[in-house]
């Protein structure tokens, strides 16, 4: 991104309310959530969170709520919050039993008046914190929101792997081998995503950062990690073409990143 774009991108972050979108994506997951948020991503967030009865949970970018009922089903208490008025109509429509869901910005949960400093037990970003930004102040906004000891739980496409426009599949003739192609990593690219079939308007917006931008955003807001989690697509993708060799790349090519921080107490 050429630097006088950085600048001004900085100052003037672009919208990322997917209100735009909303309909098309809830009819396209489903108001359950694609396979990929059944068999990978929703699993990996309960193992990382471990939820027990009397948790309160707050999931940020909460989407139209397809999180919400697994949450319940453990006997923790959930909120979701969003940016998309569209998708919380939905989020209320289809798992408004299962929780509440209330109107935010991520980057400024302080100033919602339905969410209270350190009320919760944990927050969780399910494949949304990608599609978001600033960093800075959206990881403050989970730290504030949390109590002392509390945990945050974040589920990202892989950003090592996964580099939106920048990255993707080859085929090795010679070797019969499938490998990942990385064009970019360490620069943060905002990327306008590619329309998917059946999407009639709107534009939504993917943050690529690497590693280490989260994990030290994460400690420079006193949320320190325990846990790291690498989850590979095996599970979900059909076999095509080569299966062998694609069996092998979904089974050592993670899709998804997990991680759990801790957000510790102030020492005085």
């Amino acid at each position: 991104m050429p630097k006088n774009r950085r600048k001004q991108f900085n100052k003037s972050p672009p919208r990322t309310s997917w209100d735009p979108v909303a309909d098309w994506y809830a009819g396209w997951v489903g108001k359950d959530g694609s396979k990929h948020h059944r068999k990978l991503a929703i699993p990996a967030v309960l193992e990382l969170l471990n939820p027990q009865p009397g948790l309160k949970v707050l999931e940020i970018g909460a989407g139209h709520g397809v999180l919400a009922p697994y949450i319940v089903k453990r006997g923790a208490k959930y909120t979701g919050v969003d940016v998309s008025k569209k998708l919380l109509r939905l989020a209320r429509k289809y798992h408004g039993r299962q929780g509440k869901f209330v109107w935010g910005d991520a980057r400024r949960l302080s100033r919602s008046p339905e969410l209270q400093p350190a009320a919760f037990d944990a927050v969780i970003f399910m494949l949304s914190l990608q599609d978001m930004e600033p960093l800075r102040p959206i990881l403050e906004s989970a730290s504030w929101a949390l109590k002392s000891g509390g945990c945050v739980v974040l589920l990202l496409t892989h950003p090592c792997f996964r580099v939106p426009r920048q990255s993707g599949w080859g085929w090795d003739e010679q070797r019969k081998l499938q490998y990942r192609r990385i064009d970019r990593y360490l620069t943060p690219l905002c990327v306008p995503m590619h329309p998917y079939p059946g999407q009639k308007k709107g534009v939504t917006l993917s943050f690529h950062r690497p590693l280490s931008v989260y994990i030290n955003g994460l400690a420079e807001c006193g949320l320190l990690l325990e846990r790291m989690q690498e989850i590979p697509a095996c599970k979900v993708h059909p076999s095509e073409g080569n299966a062998r060799a694609k069996k092998l790349a979904d089974r050592e090519i993670p899709l998804f990143l997990g991680l759990r921080a801790r957000k510790m107490a102030l020492s005085i």
